[in-house]
């Protein structure tokens, strides 16, 4: 084993708390949890309008808000595939 790959082991083995692996991950790649913000952003906005969705069926609200939530976190992936 040469000695870079033992650096990087040992980098990741003494990262084991939640919070550091967040940290770590965020830095290098900033668009995922951002996407993960979005997505469940815009669940928590269709549960919310769930009461007040009028005479709206509820397969199609439930499918307008998949298709939100999906399209936040495929823009924000593409968006960090094209920034980088």
């Amino acid at each position: 084993m040469s000695p870079s790959q033992e650096s990087v082991y040992s980098e990741y083995e003494t990262d084991t708390s939640q919070t550091s692996k967040l940290m770590r991950k965020f830095k290098e790649t900033p668009f995922v949890p951002i996407g993960m913000a979005g997505f469940t952003a815009v669940v928590g906005y269709g549960l919310y309008r769930l009461k007040h969705r009028g005479d709206m069926k509820m397969s199609l609200h439930l499918i307008h808000m998949r298709v939100a939530a999906q399209g936040f976190v495929v823009g924000a992936i593409t968006c960090g595939m094209y920034g980088m």
